[in-house]
């Protein structure tokens, strides 16, 4: 019996720094300030970077932004009525190693199907931030 193994290339710094890059200069066009996180599969900081007129607390949030998007594999922006009474996700506990946030402006990243990291931004309106952290990944393609 013959098995095959599909190899997946993981998120590298390389592409990180695609995602960061791409997220702050849609947000620059918007003339808003954000902060960026990236993380691998494995919910490791890969990048970050908050400018330097954002809101410290912008930080914060878009590393819960990208967290939740990895756990659950999807984008936050599609998460926020889950947690409303009687969501699917609203008893979910949020004792984990950091709690997770269902604000829009985390996106999960794939690569040929497979989830390979996420990438959230804080700063902006969530919808902003939806279409900022989106616009990241769709310039890693």
């Amino acid at each position: 019996m013959s098995t095959t193994t599909l190899t997946v290339a993981p998120l590298t710094t390389h592409d990180a720094d695609l995602l960061l890059t791409a997220a702050r200069r849609a947000a620059e066009a918007a003339g808003v300030t954000v902060s960026v996180t990236v993380l691998d599969a494995g919910g490791h900081l890969l990048a970050f970077r908050r400018d330097d007129r954002a809101v410290l607390i912008s930080g914060e949030t878009s590393t819960r932004k990208a967290y939740t998007a990895l756990q659950l594999n999807a984008p936050t922006a599609d998460l926020v009525d889950a947690v409303q009474p009687g969501g699917l996700f609203h008893t979910l506990p949020t004792a984990l190693d950091r709690p997770l946030l269902f604000i829009a402006g985390g996106v999960p990243v794939h690569r040929d199907g497979r989830l390979i990291g996420a990438v959230g931004v804080g700063g902006g309106a969530p919808e902003q931030d939806h279409g900022f952290a989106t616009a990241a990944v769709a310039a890693l393609v």
